[in-house]
């Protein structure tokens, strides 16, 4: 599967990385919608989190974490942040490429869609 994800995480295309280990790469949205708006994704190529495994299941926490790193970071930690990971069509995934969003920088509305 060759997605606009992984030609990032092969440096193919440039983007704005703020995050990088061994199992993940956090990047800016580069069509934000949010004043912060980051993406977390894993360097192994899940298409969705319902494609996830319980092989997956140390990957997935360690996405969450990291996150929540990168929203400290970003200084969203006091005032609030969401993490969104969307599935599928009908949920708003754009990229199949598992990814979660994080996003503050100002008040966010409920219900989000």
């Amino acid at each position: 599967m060759s997605t606009v994800f992984s030609k990032i995480i092969a440096r193919e295309i440039p983007a704005r990385i703020v995050y990088e280990d061994d199992q993940c790469l956090a990047f800016h949205d580069v069509a934000p919608q949010a004043p912060v708006h980051i993406l977390v994704i894993p360097k192994k190529e899940i298409a969705r989190v319902g494609a996830a495994t319980a092989a997956d299941d140390a990957l997935l926490g360690h996405l969450i974490f990291v996150a929540q790193s990168v929203a400290k970071e970003q200084g969203l930690h006091e005032t609030g942040f969401r993490l969104v990971i969307n599935h599928g069509r009908d949920g708003g995934e754009s990229v199949p490429h598992l990814h979660v969003h994080v996003l503050g920088g100002r008040a966010l509305g409920w219900p989000p869609g």
